[in-house]
């Protein structure tokens, strides 16, 4: 019986694969309570590290025997400390979360969504610890495309070196708030092209190919093409371009998810991007094939993740049961987005200033921009 490491990749795996996990977490209750994991198949309780380094007697009645026991901290110390204090009073084998929660919070974990045309194949990259989504598009001949991409690109590089695929394309559906884009990385290493909605790069450092309405991207060969089609639907941002994939998906950024609809406010015009959020969400996608598999750049409740590993749903049944899909009137609906924000998103400001290329902070300060949960959604 032994103290052991568990990844953050190995964390997510067994958070996807529904395995049994008990957490001791020994972060403050104040960051317990604002950001922690969770998983169908995860119970965690909470006991500061104060509390606990004069001995774990007090916790050991508390932790059960039938299930797997890790304990994680904010970045690994503290947690590999108690669980040897557990280790040592039990004779048990006992995990500590290697880098902590700082480790979780970057974690992406793979998963495919099906095949596309022409022998392509689409994949999803959930990120746990945040709740964000982004996606590989990558064609027969390995050409490769990604939407709204997360700051840990060495994933993605590995990814796309297992598949021996070419990344030609990287578009972010808007200039995001809540997480630091890597598509200028991924341009600087692979030659991809950068595509950007123009209404959100007014301010933007950097060159950029405008992603406009009607846009069309291809990937692989000749008589093998994947199309990514830009369909312009602002209201989270006055940029906002959704993207779809192959006729089959439609990836809405942060216009519409699985269970809530886009915030209008983080760029302080709720009041005036909120009845563009009504056009895009009422009207263009009213008039898409409803059909279409929706791709969200967020979820907020591990409720939305499958047995797959996946999030998405066809837009005709988020408009049967997407509460933010209801409203007839628009007054209602206004009341409902306005009355309803969320709290802002952590350094929201200084995360769209990184993006547009006015700062460029330090490794360790881009993380700590971005923990906690995404707050991109209206919520009750």
């Amino acid at each position: 019986m032994s103290l052991k490491a568990m990844t953050a990749n190995e964390l997510g795996q067994r958070i996807i694969g529904r395995k049994d996990l008990f957490i001791l977490d020994v972060r403050n209750e104040e960051d317990y309570k604002e950001w922690k994991v969770t998983g169908d198949s995860v119970t965690s309780i909470n006991k500061p590290y104060f509390e606990l380094i004069d001995g774990v007697e007090e916790i050991l009645g508390q932790l059960p025997e039938d299930k797997e026991l890790l304990v994680v901290c904010a970045k690994e110390g503290s947690s590999q400390f108690v669980a040897d204090q557990i280790v040592e009073a039990t004779g048990r084998d006992v995990y500590y979360l290697e880098g902590g929660m700082k480790n979780y919070s970057e974690d992406l974990q793979p998963v495919k969504l099906g095949d596309l045309s022409n022998g392509g194949e689409l994949y999803q990259f959930v990120r746990l610890g945040k709740g964000c989504l982004s996606y590989i598009a990558v064609a027969k001949n390995g050409d490769a495309a990604i939407v709204d991409t997360t700051r840990m690109v060495d994933q993605y590089g590995a990814f796309l070196d297992e598949k021996k695929a070419n990344l030609k394309h990287a578009i972010d559906t808007h200039l995001h708030a809540d997480h630091i884009s890597g598509a200028r990385t991924m341009r600087e290493r692979t030659g991809a092209t950068y595509w950007l909605p123009s209404k959100d790069a007014e301010e933007v450092q950097f060159d950029y190919a405008a992603f406009e309405d009607g846009q069309d991207v291809t990937i692989g060969a000749k008589g093998e093409e994947i199309q990514l089609k830009a369909v312009y639907s602002p209201g989270h941002t006055i940029g906002s371009t959704s993207v779809i994939i192959d006729e089959e998906y439609l990836v809405t950024g942060d216009i519409l998810f699985v269970e809530s609809i886009g915030r209008p406010d983080l760029a302080g015009k709720a009041e005036d991007w909120v009845g563009d959020l009504r056009q895009s969400l009422y009207v263009t996608y009213k008039n898409l094939d409803q059909d279409l598999k929706v791709l969200p750049a967020h979820f907020a409740k591990f409720d939305e993740v499958d047995e797959h590993g996946r999030v998405f749903e066809k837009l005709g049944e988020l408009f049967k049961k997407n509460e933010g899909l209801q409203f007839e009137d628009e007054g209602e609906f206004r009341q409902y987005v306005t009355g309803n924000l969320p709290p802002q998103p952590n350094s929201y400001q200084e995360i769209r200033q990184t993006n547009m290329g006015k700062i460029d902070p330090e490794p360790e300060e881009k993380t700590e921009m971005e923990i906690g949960p995404n707050r991109c959604a209206v919520a009750e």
